[in-house]
């Protein structure tokens, strides 16, 4: 196998709940309200740092849509998938956009955001 590159993001970022690398970003969120097997799962534009697995048919809560699997391209976790092919005329706003499942995903807040409100001592304080 070969050195594993990763794009890096800036801005408000989605990361691999279990490497912690770069998905996607949070201005590329189509919609919040998907859902997969094991709970939410959010519609994004475009993502990063992924692998596509082989192309399947695939009933989905919506119908029959062609899928592949999105497989993070750092620990190979697989993360969600990608919308192909909707065989609905109602659907066909997914194709080419992907699905990321949140239990998967660590969002920017959890770590990177966070704000000490704890009082601490300047150097003034010092005696």
């Amino acid at each position: 196998m070969g050195r594993v590159f990763t794009v890096e993001l800036d801005g408000r970022i989605y990361r691999c709940r279990f490497c912690h690398t770069h998905l996607a970003l949070a201005q590329d969120v189509a919609s919040r309200a998907f859902h997969c097997r094991r709970g939410k799962a959010y519609l994004f534009n475009s993502v990063a740092n992924i692998s596509v697995g082989d192309k399947e048919e695939r009933m989905m809560l919506s119908g029959m849509h062609t899928v592949a699997d999105l497989f993070c391209c750092f620990c190979g976790q697989n993360v969600g998938w990608k919308y192909e092919l909707a065989h609905d005329r109602s659907q066909k706003y997914k194709e080419g956009k992907f699905v990321l499942e949140r239990g998967k995903l660590v969002d920017g807040f959890d770590a990177e955001f966070y704000i000490d409100t704890r009082p601490s001592g300047s150097d003034a304080d010092e005696n």
